[in-house]
Order: structure tokens, then sequence, then C-alpha cells
């Protein structure tokens, strides 16, 4: 009996990864549409699930290869993405923006945990997505969310609200520029260190041209490079929050994902194109796998999101980072 149940569950564990993948690409399809091309195909994912959550309810025989979606292959998204931080190139020619990074990241995260106390927010729901306006989006709620122990729920609606206002705020850019005072490299490393995501920043920066599009992508490479300390500084205060409570620190597992990440960084950055010659072609490939990959991530953190509770817990939030991302947008304008 229990012989016949193991390849039953396996092929069920195999079933509930397929079905996140498969929402993936009813979303890369979605983002094809027009509107829909502007937020994604990882957003347009979220929408899919959580619109499928609504509707049929959640699958609940493909929990487990759901369940291994959205915490094993969110982590493997992580490491992967290590390969588009190019640290050579950040210690080489962004130090400069580093300090002007950090203070764009701790402003981000201060400025939506005292608005969430101020609106009485979601606590998780408000510093993740502070954390995702600060550093680099989902890949940044992402790594935190696992280390101050947020439910999924509350992961993907920080992911959803980010995907959804740094896509307003790219388009926002793209019309601000011909009006503002900037010349194009100005005006990149204000896209590069104001907006949410890479894609917000190369939306925005593309249409100055070429050195633009490139200051405004090492801008947001050191916000990028960052969320390594700002990981092991969330450490440090989970922590010692949980110091003397039951269960104390061995509660706080160690994000080894982030050694990934960091391996991975170096790796690329010293490794691949010198030792190993890499093609450009190859390059993009595995950057379309990575993404692959963490849509279908979020895709099993959107089937937990409930409609109800987002309407209840998102809107707070919402507004909380709509006001932080434009005092954002002033400040950074204003120390470049």
């Amino acid at each position: 009996m229990n012989e016949k149940k193991a390849p039953n569950r396996r092929r069920l564990w195999v079933a509930g990864i397929a079905f996140t993948f498969f929402i993936a690409l009813l979303g890369f399809l979605l983002a094809k549409v027009p509107g829909f091309s502007h937020i994604g195909q990882l957003a347009s994912a979220i929408i899919i699930a959580v619109a499928y959550r609504q509707i049929f309810g959640y699958p609940e025989a493909l929990r487990s290869g759901i369940t291994f979606s959205s915490k094993k292959l969110l982590r493997l998204a992580i490491i992967l993405y290590g390969l588009k931080l190019n640290i050579d190139i950040i210690f080489r020619e962004g130090l400069g923006l580093l300090t002007r990074d950090a203070l764009i990241i701790a402003f981000a995260i201060t400025a939506m945990v005292l608005l969430a106390k101020w609106l009485k927010a979601d606590k998780d729901i408000s510093l993740l997505v502070g954390v995702g306006t600060g550093v680099c989006g989902a890949a940044a709620i992402a790594a935190v969310a696992p280390i101050i122990k947020a439910k999924d729920e509350d992961t993907a609606i920080g992911v959803g609200i980010i995907a959804m206002l740094g896509t307003v705020f790219a388009i926002g850019y793209t019309l601000l520029r011909p009006i503002l005072p900037l010349l194009p490299t100005e005006y990149g490393i204000w896209s590069g260190m104001s907006l949410h995501e890479l894609a917000h920043v190369a939306i925005a920066a593309a249409p100055a041209g070429d050195d633009a599009l490139a200051i405004a992508l090492l801008a947001k490479l050191g916000r990028v490079f960052l969320l390594v300390p700002l990981c092991f500084i969330f450490i440090y205060f989970m922590k010692r929050k949980s110091k003397g409570t039951e269960g104390d620190q061995a509660k706080i597992e160690f994000p080894w994902f982030l050694v990934g990440f960091i391996l991975l960084s170096v790796f690329g950055s010293y490794v691949l194109g010198h030792s190993i010659p890499v093609s450009e072609s190859v390059m993009e490939g595995i950057s379309t796998v990575t993404t692959w990959i963490l849509t279908a991530a979020m895709v099993g953190l959107g089937l937990s999101v409930s409609l109800k509770d987002l309407r209840e817990r998102a809107m707070k939030p919402l507004l909380a980072v709509t006001i932080t991302s434009i005092c954002l947008s002033v400040l950074a304008y204003f120390i470049i």
C-alpha cells in the first residue's frame, strides 16, 4: 500500500510544480496583450494565480509541488539572480553611487515603517514593500521574506504592489524626461536610484540613450549589491527580537541561498567572460530561465492570496508605498 502511495505522491508533486509553470506560461502570454505588456510576465502570472484561487479555490492535491515552487524554486531564482550582479563593475565604477544607494534604501524602509505605523497598515507587508522599493523589487522581497518569517500571502501581495506601482512610475518617468532639466546621464542615475525593479529602470532609462541606460543599470546594481548586507542586518535584528522567547534563536534559519547569490555574483563577475568565455546569448538564456523560475515561484505564492484579505490588508501599504515612492523620487532627484 505504501509503495503505491509513494509514486502517487511523486506524481502529484511533479504535477504541482508543472501547474505553477503552466500559470507562468499563461502570465507570459497575458504579458503580450496591450496594457499587460507594461506590467510584465511576473505580475501577470500573479494576477492569474490570485484569480484562480478566488474562482476554483486552492488545488490541495497539488500542494506539495506548489509549496516546492514557492519555497525551493524561489531560493534557486535568487541564487541565479546573482549572475545579474557584476561586482567588478560596481567596485571599479560604482563606488561613488553606493553611498547614495544606501541612503535611498534606508529612506525607503524607514519611511514605509513610519507610514505603516501612522496608517495602521500591516507591518509585514509594509516592511516587505519598503525593502522592494529600496532595493530591487521582487527579488529583494523574496530574499527578506523568509528572514522575517513573512507569510506566503504577504510576500505575494508585496510583490504585486511593487510590480504595479513600479510600472506606473517607470511610465511616469518617461513622460517627465523631456521636461526635466537633466542631462541624459543624470536622468539615468535618477532612474537607477529611485525606481523599483531592474525592468522598470530599463523601461524608463532606455529612451534617454545608451549612456543613460548604462549608468541607470549601474546605479540600480549598486542597490542590488546592498541586498546582502541588508539581509544580514535583518538577521541580526530578528535574532535580537527572538532572544529570550520560546524557541529562542534556533528559529532564525541562516539564509544559505544568499551564499549562493554571492558565489554566483563573484563567478559571473570574475570567471564568466574571463576564464570561461560565454556568449551574450547564453547569458540572456540564463536570465530568461531565472525569470521563468521566479515567475513559477510567485505563482505558488499568488495561489495563497485571499481576495478578501487583499482588499483588507493591501490598500494601506499601497497608500504608504505610493507616498514613499514619490518622496524617494524627489530625494533621488536632489542628490544626483
